[in-house]
């Protein structure tokens, strides 16, 4: 616990002057003022983060973490438990949608077992974190227990402070784990006070029946736990997930060190609920990459006021859209250090 609040007091809000400054020498590029809109916004944030007026985007990293959730047992999805520890292995492989837009994009991926339930064999490319094989069934008590809670975050802020020692600019985020939209939406349902109808979707392709028998469990786990909105590591303990605590970690110690953190989909969403209820401040350092098809994603989005990137309908989670985030910082701030002002190109600015 002393290192989550550690961390939590290293926080600190944007660098103003450093916003202010790269807004003037946006406003003075070769360019009608606002013309690149939203990744004129990246760059000012991003400058603000790194407390440069001439932010860079150069190492980065996408963190995949893996977890599994004993509500399988209710029968919430159509995949089998097994899954989670194929799709692992095969990230280690470098063949997921994932490796293909992290070779794309040319950032590295560190892959964190944090509660898978099957025994992965040793890869140098995986990090062994194993809380527990895969959480208790939240529709008959609670996920983990408060302990476990916070040793997941802690075990997040720990990969991303050892991220940190490598050299990094920016941070995606990624997830693996069957279950994980039934924990994230019962996440959100808690945290927001939407009805858990308006957060669940289908998940991996539920027809109508099976998403309504996944409402039932969800809102049975929130009947039989009853998780505190106001106490974030509650709900986390109760019915949320090891790889979503870890990725909440993640979030945190990247603000802590001042590196922004491109939150992928609904589960990374979901983590993000819990990471700023821990650090309201968190917020300013984080970046949405995209809106996904599922239900309670708008919903997250719009409680914790954020804008997300790109809407192209995916819902693979991975870290996919954080990827895709990622090339969109990266040119935001390339704009910004590579294009000339009206100074320097001779070019003659508006008529005032």
């Amino acid at each position: 616990m002393n290192r989550l609040a550690d961390i939590i007091k290293m926080i600190k809000p944007l660098d103003e002057k450093a916003m202010s400054q790269a807004q003037s020498r946006q406003d003075t590029l070769t360019k009608p003022p606002g013309s690149l809109g939203r990744l004129e916004e990246l760059s000012v944030q991003l400058a603000g983060i790194q407390g440069k007026v001439m932010p860079q985007v150069k190492d980065k990293v996408i963190i995949i973490m893996a977890g599994d959730h004993g509500v399988v047992a209710e029968k919430i999805g159509n995949w089998p438990q097994t899954i989670t520890a194929q799709m692992v292995a095969n990230f280690l492989r470098g063949g997921a949608g994932i490796n293909v837009l992290a070779r794309q994009i040319g950032t590295r991926i560190t892959v964190v077992d944090m509660g898978v339930a099957s025994n992965l064999k040793q890869d140098p490319c995986l990090l062994s974190r194993k809380i527990s094989p895969g959480t208790w069934n939240m529709a008959l008590g609670p996920a983990m227990t408060l302990e476990q809670a916070v040793r997941a975050v802690e075990t997040g802020i720990e990969v991303m402070t050892a991220e940190v020692t490598r050299d990094l600019d920016i941070v995606g985020t990624g997830d693996m784990g069957i279950g994980n939209t039934t924990a994230s939406s019962a996440i959100c349902a808690a945290i927001t006070g939407k009805p858990v109808a308006e957060v669940t979707g289908q998940g991996t392709g539920l027809d109508d029946s099976q998403l309504e028998h996944k409402i039932a469990v969800i809102e049975k786990a929130l009947a039989v736990n009853h998780p505190d909105p106001a106490q974030p590591l509650d709900v986390l303990a109760k019915v949320g997930g090891f790889e979503i605590g870890g990725l909440a970690g993640v979030m945190l110690a990247a603000a802590a060190h001042r590196i922004p953190v491109v939150v992928d989909g609904f589960i990374s969403g979901a983590a993000a609920l819990i990471a700023t209820a821990l650090a309201p401040g968190l917020k300013d350092f984080i970046i949405p990459a995209h809106i996904s098809t599922e239900a309670g994603h708008q919903a997250l989005l719009k409680h914790l006021g954020l804008k997300p990137l790109l809407n192209l309908g995916l819902r693979l989670g991975e870290g996919t859209g954080a990827a895709l985030g990622i090339f969109l910082v990266e040119t935001a701030a390339r704009m910004l250090a590579e294009m000339t002002t009206f100074a320097e190109a001779g070019v003659s600015e508006e008529s005032k």
